[in-house]
């Protein structure tokens, strides 16, 4: 599918994801932008389904979130549409781009039934490109007639850009004794650093929940998960995560995010958007490491976060790792430059089981040889304490390598 090298951390094969009552789809070759491979996918959810959604918070938005976001305003009963084509992310295209969106949703509508409000619509690739809509709602005649409740494979692939693998997961759980399925896929690999990454994904559940508390979990996991990796600190223009509920399943409605009905389902949801977001990192543009920060002892967990985003997102950091070099320097340096609470004297750093910087000044008896063997590894792991406070955060990220230019030099040729 990639036609740069595949991920040293991709999984042996894509998850044997089962249907999830209450949704069908079905993805085509529109030729968007890539020949010889499917770049659509539509997904559709029966009458009743409920939606949430987060988004990015760049400034410079895709026209297609704007039109989801104002489509996750309005409330509807009829099926529920949720249209994604790869190659193109129809961003600062001007009125032509709004234009194209709603093309888009019109042909939606026309062909799936329901209005154009409860289409949602996501757009992946190149920026600045002008979207020609007919190509794209010129496959939804064929798509409606070959709508299956499978293919969660087929559909990881159609949303692919530079990703090197499709990413996909899924996962049951009870609710009042009921079986719930929940299947999410993914995808990501550059411009990554999600502020709600260009990141998408797309989470489907059979479970009886309301809007509110659909929202309300999302808003709630995105944080420790699709928000917590970066591969390169760029906010996408792009960025969604839709969360959709059919409601097929056979027990009684959730309508409160504090149900304790809702335990199991809670850890599960987790579970699925934070494996999600670790593919992603692991799919970062050239990785060779894949990167853990903790960071502990802040003055609080806000304050931990932004240290540790510091570190995970420094070239220089990167770059050592890639290298595989113990440079503890400069960690210290991230540590600086993030604008919060810190003190040289207190601070302590770690790589992996070996403390390598202590109260400002080398830690005794640490030996260059032993980073150096335990930077050969594919995982590393940092760890940093402020000795501040109670604050805490864990950051995923990945290294630097000349791979990452390799692949951004020539995206749109």
């Amino acid at each position: 599918m990639s036609k740069y090298p595949v991920s040293p951390f991709a999984p042996e094969s894509f998850p044997d994801m089962p249907p999830v009552p209450g949704f069908d789809m079905a993805t085509a070759e529109a030729g968007v932008r890539y020949q010889g491979r499917t770049d659509l996918c539509v997904l559709r959810g029966q009458p009743g389904t409920e939606i949430a959604g987060v988004f990015t918070r760049n400034k410079c938005p895709g026209a297609p979130v704007d039109w989801s976001r104002e489509a996750l305003a309005r409330s509807s009963d009829a099926a529920r549409l949720i249209v994604v084509n790869s190659g193109n992310a129809n961003v600062f295209t001007g009125q032509a781009g709004r234009n194209a969106v709603m093309e888009t949703a019109l042909g939606a509508s026309d062909i799936f039934g329901g209005p154009p409000e409860a289409v949602f619509l996501c757009s992946t690739g190149v920026i600045g490109e002008a979207m020609d809509a007919s190509k794209i709602t010129a496959q939804f005649p064929d798509m409606a007639a070959r709508m299956t409740p499978g293919g969660w494979g087929q559909a990881a692939k159609a949303i692919m850009t530079t990703d090197t693998y499709p990413k996909g997961f899924t996962i049951t759980a009870m609710i009042d004794e009921t079986p719930v399925t929940i299947n999410g896929i993914a995808k990501g690999s550059g411009m990554i650093a999600p502020d709600m990454a260009t990141m998408l994904a797309f989470i489907a559940t059979d479970a009886k929940l309301s809007q509110s508390v659909l929202q309300a979990l999302l808003s709630d996991y995105v944080d420790d998960s699709f928000n917590a990796v970066t591969v390169d600190s760029d906010t996408s223009t792009s960025d969604t995560v839709l969360l959709a509920a059919s409601g097929s399943a056979d027990h009684a409605p959730v309508t409160e995010v504090n149900d304790p009905r809702l335990m199991l389902f809670k850890t599960a949801l987790h579970a699925l958007m934070k494996d999600l977001a670790l593919q992603i990192v692991k799919d970062g543009e050239g990785i060779s490491k894949f990167i853990t920060v903790h960071v502990s002892g802040a003055v609080n967990d806000m304050s931990a976060k932004r240290i540790g985003q510091s570190i995970a997102n420094s070239p220089l950091v990167k770059t050592a790792i890639a290298g595989e070099d113990a440079n503890w320097g400069r960690i210290v340096m991230a540590v600086g430059k993030a604008g919060e609470p810190a003190d040289r004297d207190k601070l302590s750093i770690s790589m992996g089981p070996h403390l390598l910087a202590q109260s400002g000044l080398p830690a005794a008896g640490y030996q260059d040889a032993e980073g150096a063997a335990y930077m050969k590894s594919p995982e590393i792991t940092i760890k940093v304490d402020l000795g501040l406070g109670d604050g805490k955060a864990t950051i995923y990220s990945c290294d630097l390598t000349h791979g990452y230019i390799d692949i951004n030099a020539d995206y749109r040729s």
